[in-house]
């Protein structure tokens, strides 16, 4: 699972009965290159954890709104149990969508790095110089229907 190892805004318990992040180091440093243009340094961001089903759902209505912003870097973690979505620094400290948690860097900002930021994880959808971040509003609106979608499919048994 991920988690960036920093300060932590407000979080809930994953619905699914996991947590919505564990203990792991990433680095808070940017790389010589990153997404964008050659040589210019990647953007800091925050991470939202969702658990797994939820976040891939949201990928699926991100991305299939032709009228939506496009979604930035998403991460998974190498059980696959959770995603996290890269969002604008300062996300964390209003971020309050249950089942889900924002992790905020120490004020600096964890740039977006050419490789996973946290080992034993890799990018569902990696970062690219057109889509730095998620907007965490239409990352909330996103997930809540993501919510709404799984929550009706259990229900029709």
């Amino acid at each position: 699972m991920l988690h960036l190892g920093t300060a932590t805004g407000p979080q809930a318990t994953a619905t699914t009965g996991t947590p919505a992040a564990t203990t792991a180091t990433a680095a808070t440093t940017a790389p010589a290159e990153g997404p964008g243009a050659p040589g210019t340094p990647p953007a800091p961001c925050d991470l939202v954890t969702v658990p797994a089903r939820q976040g891939l759902e949201a990928v699926d209505i991100l991305r299939r709104g032709a009228d939506q912003p496009a979604v930035g870097p998403v991460i998974h973690d190498g059980a696959c149990a959770t995603l996290g979505f890269l969002v604008p620094p300062g996300t964390a400290q209003a971020w309050d969508v249950p089942g889900s948690a924002c992790t905020q860097t120490d004020g600096r900002g964890l740039r977006i790095p050419a490789e996973p930021p946290v080992q034993g994880s890799g990018w569902l959808l990696p970062p690219a110089g057109d889509t730095p971040v998620t907007d965490p509003a239409v990352l909330r609106a996103a997930l809540d229907q993501a919510a709404r979608l799984i929550e009706a499919a259990d229900n029709c048994r």
